[in-house]
């Protein structure tokens, strides 16, 4: 007995050993336990667990050690132990699971027995432990909550505990877990009797009917999964996305199936992007599912040859495999995808099978927006590696090569362009050459659509003789195909290159005009049948000169558009193109308004409908009615109707052009289009019904982002349809702005998207502006009132919640990165607050400060120090305006922001130091004797920014230039406040300005002044400083500081001219000006 326990005490050595810090002991210890016979380690370790008076760290390395010597040497040790031996073993680790009081204690134990039952199922599915199932039962309906929880481990860590008995427990099963996940009481309960199942269902994945059996505890399982998320738990959530991750990979389910899986991790990679980035090994399981996905693709013989660019196939596996790749690239970000995926796709690349090199191609094309930061490091190896696939033997994956290419072109310009545009124009080009392929040669051309969309024109000019030749060419030959054959892909693609080259070259394009008009007009004559409407459609886009000419053309030969249908893609081309013709000719465009407004108005007033559908209705209506539908079970079906809203969006959008280039000439028009527009602020499917249908079916995102144009083209009318209706008189002016004031105000109360909102607010302050004083009634300025306070409050609130965010667990780069772009959307709001209340403080005057000092609180938080430079930087600006429009009433308020605008004059931000500066100069020009010393005050901080040494700076010269402008306007309006003659030098010395045109304005205008009125120090001793004061004329010309038609670059000249008259001062004056500086002279002579 007393060598039994000095051997137990031994072992107790070893064990702290084989913890210890120290390398060689630890070695030792391991060498010494490896040797110890396996009956005798069993029997040491389960005494040491037993044993409540050791230490913990030791009793855990027992429990750990036992279970690793069961898991991997359970054949070698435990069937040759006496069957007395192997039952008190089982005994004994179901008393110290009832016995243990430490929790983490008690999980070790339960995962040794877990252990021991999945070595004791033996081949036959029988349980050799029965007394280990007695237990389960009687502990998980236990009123001790630690049996309880060791019970739901012990299933949770061996779900196929059952053997050959599952299918007879099955119910037994499905009520325990029912009853545990039921648990209000217990919240870890419902935690682990959700693991429990997930375990349970991941064990039977192949088992269609238990998985049908136990599909109502799905409810309970989600349920579980939001309350463990909100205890800052996600190992339920974890277990949900290793389901989905596991069926995902099952090919033995169907392609809906699969891609539903795939899809909860796509979701959570996009709403729980935090959260899935901590899970590295399920998303490096996901992602080669996905390109698993993208590689089942099939033979298709007639593929190359066919002329109808076919819709993707939503339901096919390759599609839906792109489409989550895209998705989960945007949520999680490059940092974490790039590096898990670039070897699998380089892997793919170099595989035999074609159908790995498309789906590698088409991965790259799918993760260039959501890696954009990390792919632009390696984008010069990337682009050299694709572009040798234009060359592939196969034509699919050539047609790959070019959706790369053309896709890179987008998500990386325009530095893309300016890197790569030699190699990848003569890639594509050559590419456009396959005759063999005429989907390839198509697709190589709509790469070269998007290259040319975003390059820069003068990288694109070199290669206009080029790519013109090559175009033509192509183009000629496509068109006797057209005539021979009756194929047109090629030459629609070719025709919308011909006018995107043209779109960027602009006036460069001119003299190739003429090769390109015979072709483009014999389509539009000739290509009038139903098939050939979208080539007809394309190349009237096409047309660029001859405007005229080409409007009695395309009046001439278009069919009758009360017989169009609403999809005819003829419409939303002839919009663009008669847009376009607008912009060329001007006034003389209303002319053939008569002709054009009819279906214009009827395209911009299109209503797309949705629908709830069963299964018979969906079966009565065909795909060609342009219905789309997503399933929502029980037979029934969620449809939208998406044929002509992209029509309706760009009709909107042309209406808004022709009241921008029309003005007056509109007016017999406005309206009609202003009873259609002011509704349309209010179109929109709510995302609460679209987003959860955001399936490749059903395109949340693109109804979104169409309606979000409509809505903001309805908007943008606004102000213009005022512009055009003023030659109405103010009666019907009058009528038109009440009739569109109260939607304007409620939508900016109630829109949910804020690029929307921001252009709501821009055209109501427009609007405002065009109305001027009166245009509010009370009951106006009471709701708006409401709402910029709601706005500014939200402001607020949207920075704390971000802090908060900052505090969070799951907070990394990726998480700030999104913080920063709500940010900057709170920020572009709050300047269209500030637009608004320019707008309403230019109008009504003083009148308006009691309406605003309910805002008042709210606009001095902005400015409290504590604020972000945005805040202060847009406070400040609306203070701004109190005191340049209000003055000298603005003075009541001068104990909020005076001493602020003072000390931010000095701010360390430029943006902080402009609105401040601007304050001190239209204090000194507008506000009244009572600002008087604040002017003396404000001189020397001024002065302060002008001479810091990087004043000049790309980021601090439009402070400056504020500050320069302010100093000036002190001597102008103030100068009793400052020594003139003093500070009058140096304000010549730091002139012109030229980056700020508004300020530039005002200084040459008191340079003028003080020219005209002789000013002694000005002009200097007989004339001295007059060749300075040219230099300076001629620099604000250099730099278009004013323009010509302003009444100070008249002054500007008469100067000039009167020092013309003077004979050697002039020749005096021009000899020390550089030849540069001599032409801006005569230019400003010339012009003004």
């Amino acid at each position: 007995m007393a060598a039994a326990a000095a051997e137990q005490q031994q072992f107790y050595l070893l064990l702290g050993n084989l913890l210890s810090p120290d390398n060689v002991v630890r070695k030792q210890a391991e060498e010494t336990y490896e040797n110890i016979p396996g009956q005798s380690k069993i029997t040491f370790l389960l005494q040491a667990i037993r044993n409540t008076t050791a230490a913990e760290e030791a009793r855990q390395m027992a429990a750990v050690l036992l279970r690793r010597l069961l898991s991997s040497a359970f054949d070698e040790v435990y069937p040759t132990l006496p069957s007395d031996v192997q039952t008190a073993i089982k005994s004994e680790l179901l008393m110290i699971i009832q016995m243990e009081t430490q929790s983490s204690m008690r999980k070790k134990v339960c995962d040794i027995a877990a252990e021991l039952a999945r070595n004791l199922i033996d081949e036959d599915g029988n349980n050799q432990w029965p007394e280990g199932l007695k237990f389960l039962f009687d502990s998980v309906s236990s009123q001790n909550m630690g049996l309880r929880e060791a019970a739901l481990h012990i299933f949770w860590n061996f779900p196929g505990i059952f053997g050959n008995q599952q299918q007879h427990y099955l119910d037994v099963i499905k009520r325990m877990l029912v009853q545990c996940m039921q648990d209000q009481e217990h919240p870890s309960i419902r935690t682990l009797s959700a693991r429990a199942t997930a375990a349970f269902i991941l064990a039977n994945e192949h088992n269609v009917a238990l998985f049908k059996h136990f599909a109502d505890l799905l409810p309970g399982f989600l349920q579980a999964v939001n309350d463990s998320c909100y205890q800052n738990d996600d190992s339920v959530l974890k277990s949900l996305v290793e389901i989905a991750d596991t069926l995902c990979g099952d090919t033995n389910l169907n392609n809906m199936q699969r891609q539903l899986a795939l899809e909860v991790i796509v979701t959570l990679s996009e709403t729980a992007a935090a959260m899935l980035r901590k899970h590295t090994n399920i998303v490096a399981q996901t992602i080669p599912q996905m390109l698993a996905m993208m590689v089942d693709l099939e033979e298709d013989e007639d593929w190359a040859d066919a002329d109808e660019l076919e819709d993707d196939d939503f339901d096919s596996n390759a599609v839906a495999g792109e489409s989550a790749l895209d998705r989960m690239a945007c949520g999680l970000g490059g940092k974490l995808v790039l590096p898990m995926i670039k070897e699998h796709i380089m892997q793919m690349l170099q595989n035999p099978d074609w159908k790995y090199r498309h789906a590698g191609l088409m991965a790259l094309s799918a993760i260039g927006e959501g890696c954009h930061q990390q792919m632009e490091g390696i984008l010069n190896e990337i682009v050299n590696f694709v572009l040798l696939f234009l060359q592939d033997p196969h034509p699919r994956v050539r047609y790959a090569a070019c959706n790369a290419v053309g896709q890179m072109a987008t998500d990386f310009a325009p530095g893309f362009q300016k890197k790569f545009h030699e190699k990848v124009i003569a890639a594509l080009l050559q590419t456009m050459e396959d005759q063999g392929n005429q989907r390839v040669q198509a697709h190589a051309a709509a790469a070269l659509i998007n290259f040319t969309e975003d390059c820069p024109k003068s990288l694109l000019i070199p290669y206009l003789d080029n790519l013109v030749k090559h175009l033509h060419s192509i183009m000629v030959l496509k068109l006797q195909e057209l005539i021979q054959k009756g194929t047109k892909l090629v030459l629609e693609q070719v025709v919308t290159s011909i006018a995107s080259v043209a779109d960027t070259a602009e006036e460069k394009f001119v003299p190739y005009y003429d090769l390109f008009m015979p072709s483009l007009k014999h389509i539009v004559e000739n290509a009038v049948q139903k098939e050939l409407r979208l080539l007809r459609g394309k190349t009237i886009e096409c047309f660029m000169q001859d405007a005229s000419d080409v409007m009695q053309l395309l009046l001439k030969t278009q069919t009758d558009f009360s017989d169009m249908e609403d999809d005819d893609p003829q419409i939303s081309y002839m919009i663009s193109a008669w847009a376009r013709m607008c912009k060329i000719l001007g006034k003389e465009f209303q002319q053939y308004l008569p002709v054009v407004m009819g279906p214009l108005m009827k395209t911009a007033s299109i209503k797309p409908e949705v629908a709830l559908l069963d299964t018979q209705d969906m079966e009565n209506m065909s795909d060609d009615d342009g219905w789309e539908f997503v399933n929502l079970g029980d037979q029934q079906s969620f449809g939208i109707k998406t044929a002509g809203l992209e029509e309706k969006s760009t009709a909107c959008q042309m209406l808004v052009c022709y009241a921008k280039e029309l003005k007056e000439g509109f007016v017999e028009y406005t309206e009609q289009v202003v009873k259609l527009m002011v509704p349309l602020l209010k179109f929109y499917f709510h995302d609460d019904i679209l987003q959860p249908l955001n399936t490749p079916e059903v395109p949340w995102r693109y109804v979104s982002l169409t309606t979000e144009r409509v809505r903001v083209a309805a908007a943008e009318s606004m102000p213009l349809l005022l512009e055009c209706a003023r030659v109405r008189g103010p009666e019907y002016l009058t009528q038109m702005w009440h009739f569109m004031c109260d939607a304007l105000i409620k939508a900016i109360g109630t829109e949910p998207d804020s690029d929307v909102l921001s252009e709501i607010m821009h055209s109501f302050a427009k609007c405002i502006e065009v109305m001027g004083d009166g245009c509010l009634n009370n009951e106006h300025f009471e709701e708006l009132g409401g709402i910029l306070k709601a706005k500014l409050e939200e402001h607020f609130k949207n920075q704390e919640l971000r802090q908060v965010k900052r505090q969070d667990e799951d907070y990394d780069e990726q998480v700030e990165e999104s913080l920063q772009d709500e940010d900057d959307n709170d920020v572009y709001i709050l300047t269209k607050v500030s637009d608004i209340l320019h707008s309403i403080f230019s109008s009504y005057k003083e009148k308006v400060l009691p309406w605003f000092e309910q805002l008042l609180p709210l606009i001095v938080n902005l400015i409290c120090p504590h604020r972000p430079w945005p805040d202060r930087q847009w406070g400040l600006c609306i203070f701004d305006d109190v005191i340049e429009h209000c003055s000298p009433a603005s003075f009541k308020y001068a104990e909020y922001f005076l001493r602020p605008m003072l000390q931010y004059v000095c701010d360390n931000s430029p943006e902080v130091r402009q609105a401040a500066a601007y304050g001190l100069g239209v204090m000194a020009q507008y506000g009244g004797d009572n600002y008087r010393p604040f002017c003396t005050e404000a001189l020397p901080l001024l002065v302060r920014v002008i001479q810091s040494a990087d004043s000049k700076t790309k980021e601090n010269v439009n402070a400056t230039e504020n500050c320069i402008s302010a100093v000036g306007k002190i001597m102008k309006f103030k100068p009793d406040c400052v020594n003139v003659e003093e500070v009058l030098p140096h304000w010549l010395s730091w002139l012109p300005l030229h980056e700020d045109k508004e300020e530039a304005v005002q200084t040459f205008s008191y340079l003028c002044d003080l020219i005209e009125s002789n000013h002694p120090i000005v002009l200097g001793p007989n004339n001295t400083n007059l060749p300075k004061i040219f230099s300076i004329i001629a620099e604000g010309e250099m730099h278009e500081a004013i323009k010509h038609e302003d009444p100070c670059a008249k002054r500007l000249a008469n100067v000039v001219r009167q020092v013309q008259t003077s004979g050697g001062l002039w020749t005096e004056c021009i000899a020390q000006l550089s030849p540069e500086q001599q032409a801006a002279i005569q230019e400003l002579l010339n012009s003004a």
